[in-house]
This record gives C-alpha cells, structure tokens and sequence, in this order.
C-alpha cells in the first residue's frame, strides 16, 4: 500500500497535467533561447570573430539553426509518449510515429541547409535523400491520421467514479510505475547524449567523443531500444487481463511496428525511409484488422459442431 502510494505521489509529481503544462512552456522558452543561440554562434563563425574548426554542417547555412529548438521538440515529444503510457495504448504508439516523422522534418532542415541545386539532383546523395524525406513526411502525415481515425473506433473513455476491474487497474498501475521509471530515463539520457555531442563537436580529438554515425539519431536510437523492451513488457502484463487472440496480436504487431522504427536508425538512404513508412503501415493496418475483430468479436463460450 505504501508503494502504490509513493508511485502516485511521483506519478503527480512528474506525469501529471501540471507537470505536463509546465514542461511544454519550459521547452517552448529553451527551444526559442536555443534557435537564437544557435543563429547568432553560425554568424559569429560566418564572420570569423570566432575561429572554429569543424565540419559539421549545422554551421553552415542559418536554415541549419531551426534544427536545434526542432530538437529541443522532440524531447517534449518523448515526454507526451511517456505521458501517455498510462493512459491509452494506442496513444502511446501514435506518438512513436509522430516522433519519428518529426525525426523526418528535422532532417529535411539540416538536408536544407546543404541542398545542392543542379540538373544532377538524382545523382547527388544529399538531394536523394532530401528527396525521400519530403515525400516521406508527407506519406507519414497521411498515415498518422488514419491511425488516429482508426484508434477512436476502439477508445471508451472511463466515466468519473466508474470503477474498473481488479485486473485493469493493476495493469494501469503498472504502466504507471513503467512511466515514472522512464521519466529519470529520458533525462539522464538526453544530458548524457547531449553533453558528449557537445563535447565531441567542438573538441573532436576528446576521449569522451561518442561514435555517433548519424547525427540524427542521436539520442533516439538508444531510447527506441528502451521502447521495445517497455513494450514487450506492456505485452506479457497484458495477458493478466486479457488472452484474446486480436487483442495479443494488436500488441505484438506493435512491437513489431516499434523494431522496424529501431532498425530504420541503422541504414540510411532509401532503405531508412522504407523501413519507417513500412512500421507505420504496418502499424495502421494491425490496428485496422484489431478493429474488424473489436466490432464482429464471437462470444466469448463458442460451441464447437459435432463431428
């Protein structure tokens, strides 16, 4: 009893409405701050006030500037999937897919800022992959709508003072303690990938330098392998209250939809943006089909034909 106190307690501390408003005007005023920052070092360097010796493209072009608050976004973004990991299952996969098209979007301002303009924009890598990004984010926007048009079909809300089963509310309280436990998480691993890009940016020869290919992935590589453990775990929980055949494969398909958005971080070109709208897709129809099963569903004792 005592614990189920303390986890409510930090659960209001750190996953409530409050918090939740709190931290969206934190991030809004950081992202802001960071934009500005941002801009003013790249005119520093464009200038050469400030001699800095380094290839990253973020401070070529001021386009690149809007990476940085875009970043600062996603972070905010992580918070909300965390945030509704209590509430409502397909939320918090929804939110999987709006952060990897914001992953998208990011990209295309960095991509922006090195575009080359020639009449061989299919036979430059960076141009290609420009290319691939716009269409993408619009194939994603599309495909995020429909899940969250398919997602209501399923979604009943709990009426005040309903009380719900034994077996419901022991699952909730679990995401519950799941949440509050990624909450120190997403910090320490968002400072921790931040401060060694940092590092590694303006001192390259720095021991702490992290190997990161692909500057945006940083960060979101490592926290997509966390999701996958989170959700296999949400998976086992699950059969405490529910063996249903459609239910088990809505919540196994996800996680497959989540490995495919964890893979899509280890290649790049156009394999990456297949690997994304392929975990999307594949999301949107499982829950589609979850759908057809929710609304057509047999009872639950089916006596069996004779012979």
């Amino acid at each position: 009893m005592a614990n189920s106190s303390k986890i409510d307690w930090l659960y209001h501390r750190l996953l409530s409405e409050e918090t939740k408003e709190a931290a969206e005007k934190a991030i809004l005023n950081i992202a802001i701050f960071s934009f500005l920052i941002h801009l003013a070092f790249i005119y520093v360097v464009d200038f050469e006030l400030v001699f800095f010796d380094s290839k990253t493209e973020l401070l070529k072009n001021p386009i690149a500037a809007i990476y940085t608050p875009f970043s600062f976004i996603l972070i905010y973004e992580v918070y909300l999937l965390i945030y509704y990991l209590p509430k409502s299952f397909t939320t918090y996969i929804s939110k999987q897919y709006e952060i990897i098209t914001l992953i998208i979007i990011r990209r295309l301002f960095k991509d922006l800022a090195s575009l080359e303009i020639s009449s061989n924009w299919f036979q430059i890598k960076n141009d290609l992959q420009f290319t691939y990004d716009i269409v993408a984010s619009l194939l994603l926007f599309y495909l995020i709508f429909l899940f969250y048009m398919q997602s209501r079909k399923t979604f009943k809300s709990t009426a005040p003072g309903e009380i719900l089963p034994t077996d419901i509310t022991k699952f909730i309280n679990f995401k519950k303690m799941i949440a509050v436990g990624l909450v120190p998480v997403l910090l320490v691993l968002a400072t921790y990938t931040f401060v060694s890009w940092t590092i590694g940016t303006f001192y390259p020869s720095a021991e702490l330098n992290m190997p990161f290919k692909n500057i945006n992935n940083i960060f979101f590589d490592e926290f997509f392998t966390i999701l996958i453990i989170v959700d296999v775990i949400l998976l086992l929980l699950s059969f405490f209250h529910t063996d249903q055949f459609y239910k088990v494969i809505r919540n196994s398909g996800f996680i497959i939809s989540t490995i495919l958005i964890r893979l899509s971080f280890s290649v790049d070109g156009l394999i990456n943006t297949i690997l994304i709208i392929t975990a999307v897709v594949f999301g949107l129809l499982i829950l589609a089909i979850h759908n057809k099963y929710h609304e057509n569903s047999l009872p639950e004792a089916v006596q069996e034909e004779p012979g």
